[in-house]
């Protein structure tokens, strides 16, 4: 098997939890089942016109560290190493909206992807580093990423080399930690409507790994420029963030980007920040998308958002954008 990305200089490898992994079981991870079982037909479990190039998703469950964690997972017909895209859920939502919302499956089927939407605990992820009552483990779900991605790799051909995250909100959030703190582990993430965690949860860039951050510039439910002191919320308390400009210029930092250019597109403002050199593989970016006249939506979304959510721009189609991005990186 070949080793997940890993963009320091000299010969790739495992990261050390993955490589213990190998022998050792990972922080109680077993899988429950050899492949994932095949899921009821598709009015049970697929949102109404969300289609798969060849089989339709399947519902899976993977047990780590004492609890029993269950994603969707979509084969491509394409044969062969593929491609992974692990697709994060908002915050009080679950797998099969975004699914919906997004219709990755769709067109990443159409270029040999595999998609997996794992289920967030609770309904949510935890994004940032500071421990709540709720998830008093807040590095829980990047133990849960690292062997879902271990898990798909051995059992469902992923490449280890092509590894994408993405997610919308908080599930943006969440791609933006993992590719932040586990850079070694992914070739690309996306986060929609999702910025970095800042403050007493903060969580600090620490590799070069492509990223792009698309937000809309009307978001009324997370603001373009960061959220310093959200409300408190008597369930789960809101993690503050960076603005999206900032997230996106930690990442260019730690990857060392030279100055940004912005341009102007139909719809939105795209500002680049090209990585510093790899020892192998493409030149690689960093980007920022402001979606002009875009909520806190995921643009090109045929799906009505909640009410206070803002437009959906169909200026640009982020799924597709999205993946673009990644085959390119």
């Amino acid at each position: 098997m070949r080793s997940f990305r890993d963009l320091s200089p000299g010969p790739r490898r495992w990261p050390a939890a993955l490589a213990l992994a190998l022998v050792l079981p990972l922080a109680g991870c077993t899988a429950e089942s050899g492949r994932p079982d095949a899921a009821p037909p598709a009015s049970g479990t697929s949102p109404a016109g969300v289609t798969a190039s060849a089989a339709p998703a399947v519902r899976a469950h993977l047990r780590v560290d004492g609890h029993t964690r269950r994603y969707f997972l979509h084969r491509p017909a394409a044969d062969g190493p593929r491609p992974l895209v692990i697709a994060f859920h908002g915050r009080g939502a679950d797998a099969a909206e975004l699914r919906e919302k997004s219709r990755l499956e769709k067109a990443a089927g159409a270029r040999g992807m595999l998609v997996a939407y794992p289920e967030g605990l609770d309904n949510g992820w935890g994004a940032g580093t500071r421990a709540t009552e709720r998830r008093p483990d807040p590095d829980l779900d990047v133990r849960f990423t690292e062997a879902l991605i271990e898990h798909l790799v051995r059992t469902e051909r992923a490449d280890p080399e092509r590894v994408y995250v993405t997610g919308f909100s908080n599930g943006g959030s969440m791609a933006l930690r993992v590719a932040a703190q586990r850079p070694g582990l992914l070739a690309g993430a996306a986060s929609v409507s999702g910025q970095l965690p800042a403050g007493a949860a903060a969580v600090e860039a620490t590799g070069r790994v492509p990223v792009m951050v698309v937000y809309g510039a009307d978001d009324p439910v997370r603001p373009l420029a960061g959220w310093p002191s959200p409300p408190p919320d008597p369930e789960e308390p809101i993690v503050p963030s960076l603005s999206a400009r900032d997230s996106a210029e930690a990442f260019a930092a730690a990857g060392g980007a030279g100055e940004p250019a912005t341009r102007r597109e139909k719809g939105y403002d795209r500002t680049v920040w090209r990585l510093g050199a790899a020892a192998d593989g493409p030149a690689a970016t960093v980007q920022l998308l402001v979606v002009h006249d875009a909520g806190h939506t995921w643009p090109g979304s045929s799906v009505p958002p909640p009410e206070g959510f803002g437009p959906v721009s169909e200026a640009l189609n982020a799924t597709d954008t999205i993946l673009d991005f990644f085959a390119a990186g």
